[in-house]
């Protein structure tokens, strides 16, 4: 049988096949933006026996997919939010409100931190068009999170506003002497102070240490200013597989 997870993003759609253990294989990512659903069909596999598909973009995008799929796969499988899955608990009072992708990387994350030997509380940090911050304790229990635009998002926003600014180029420095890199050092910067400054709030509540997941098509750019994050790229997908596992119905 064939599986395949889908993660719909704001800016990408990442495929990737379930292996006969539900384990998630090589993830091609390509980019929607701008692209019509015809070429973006063309590089979807031919025949899913299963889709299982995260999405957190408008209605038109995701039932334009949904079409698309329905066309190749016996079977869609749209995943939600839900309020408890296993040892997590999600802190929203209304769990929808809550993105299926913050929802899955949880899942994820706090799988991997069940198993260590001593389970720790977990930060969860996303980085794709925003920057999600998600803290979950050493019980499951969800306590919150933050958005905020991402560095990219940023730069995007500034050129918008002031043309003269460029929307990429330059390169993070401390304190820069040109303005590609002063913009890169300024929203790179921006989101190293909120990520910091959410762990540091962690621990303080959590009264321990916190482990800090990073993913997301931006997290690349960061991780190497994070040396104690674990850069987690695939943990979307991962939770969508293990949506898929509870889900199959053999």
């Amino acid at each position: 049988m064939q599986r395949w997870v889908l993660d719909l993003g704001n800016t990408r759609l990442k495929v990737a096949p379930l292996d006969v253990h539900g384990q998630v294989g090589d993830c091609v990512a390509l980019e929607h933006r701008g692209a019509d659903m015809a070429t973006l069909a063309a590089q979807l596999p031919s025949q899913m026996d299963v889709a299982y598909l995260a999405s957190v973009v408008d209605e038109g995008l995701r039932v334009a997919l949904l079409d698309v799929l329905a066309q190749r796969c016996q079977r869609i499988s749209v995943a939600r939010t839900q309020r408890r899955w296993g040892d997590l608990r999600i802190a929203y009072a209304d769990p929808a409100r809550l993105g299926v992708d913050r929802f899955l990387a949880m899942l994820a994350a706090n799988a991997h931190a069940r198993r260590a030997e001593q389970v720790p509380p977990v930060l969860v940090c996303g980085v794709g068009t925003a920057l999600t911050l998600d803290l979950i304790d050493a019980a499951g229990l969800h306590l919150g999170g933050r958005i905020a635009p991402s560095p990219t998002t940023m730069r995007h926003v500034l050129n918008q506003q002031v043309a003269q600014l460029p929307a990429r180029g330059g390169s993070y420095v401390e304190f820069a002497d040109d303005t590609p890199d002063a913009l890169a050092s300024g929203c790179v910067g921006a989101a190293l102070g909120l990520i910091q400054r959410s762990l540091t709030e962690a621990e303080s509540r959590v009264g321990t240490t916190v482990t800090l997941y990073l993913h997301g098509g931006g997290g690349d750019e960061l991780r190497t200013l994070i040396p104690q994050a674990r850069w987690a790229p695939g943990l979307v997908l991962e939770g969508l597989a293990q949506w898929a596992a509870i889900d199959d119905p053999s």
